[in-house]
């Protein structure tokens, strides 16, 4: 028998790259996208796990993912839909191409992908959206993008529920990785980037030194990793929040 195989979106830094690696010890086979990062992902990522860039906006480049999977494996167990982009910006300051950024990455890129998987996902699967850490600050734009992704969520649970296929959704709470840094937001919890989120703290990769205090890393039962195990029997239709990358 084939080992299972997993596709994560956004996959080539923080949260994605941290649940391939993941996974790939537990051993699935692993294919991560990404549109930053791919050359040192490819480098850095150990060698089995498929390094393929891609721009979730692009339908095209959607297309070619899915033929990538369809060759190397031949069906999916896991889609990690963990491609997104944040745009911290008030009201008053977002600007049209804000707006459509947001709305294309995070929402038209994350339907657009789940779509074109569906004749990959074997009954069965497991479908796990990233909806964001966003939820609570003034950023109305980047509010909307992530908090249309939980409609989606349950109502493609709905549809899917008769191949068994379980689609979920982690909400991580504000995590150290490399996107706060392009932000210009510095991973420390008494910053003023980081009052902005309602925790007390940052959820950090497993390998980075904490001089700071954060979430407990491990909580039970609410990692991609874990959500992703068809021997954790979750229900469909449900979001779970987490300051764990793993």
């Amino acid at each position: 028998m084939s080992a299972p195989a997993a596709l994560i979106t956004g996959g080539t830094s923080g949260i994605g790259r941290a649940t391939a690696e993941l996974l790939l010890e537990r051993g699935y086979r692993v294919m991560v996208t990404g549109r930053e990062s791919v050359a040192e992902a490819a480098r850095s990522l150990p060698a089995e796990i498929v390094v393929v860039r891609a721009d979730a906006r692009s339908l095209t480049d959607l297309d070619h993912v899915m033929n990538e999977a369809r060759q190397r494996f031949g069906a999916l167990d896991v889609l990690f839909l963990n491609a997104g982009i944040s745009r911290v910006k008030p009201l008053a300051e977002t600007g049209e191409a804000d707006f459509d950024d947001l709305f294309d990455i995070n929402v038209k890129g994350n339907f657009f992908t789940l779509q074109k998987a569906l004749p990959l996902l074997n009954d069965g699967a497991s479908v796990i959206f990233t909806i964001g850490a966003g939820t609570g600050i003034a950023a109305p734009a980047m509010v909307a993008a992530k908090g249309a992704l939980l409609p989606l969520m349950r109502s493609a649970a709905l549809e899917l529920a008769p191949r068994r296929i379980r689609v979920n959704a982690v909400s991580p709470g504000a995590i150290d990785t490399p996107v706060y840094s392009r932000m210009g937001i510095p991973g420390r919890p008494l910053s003023p980037g980081a009052r902005a989120f309602p925790s007390a703290g940052w959820g950090c990769p497993p390998t980075s030194p904490r001089p700071w205090p954060s979430w407990p890393l491990r909580p039970p039962a609410t990692s991609p990793g874990t959500i992703s195990s068809s021997a954790e029997a979750w229900a469909s239709g449900g979001s779970r929040t987490t300051h764990d990358l793993r």
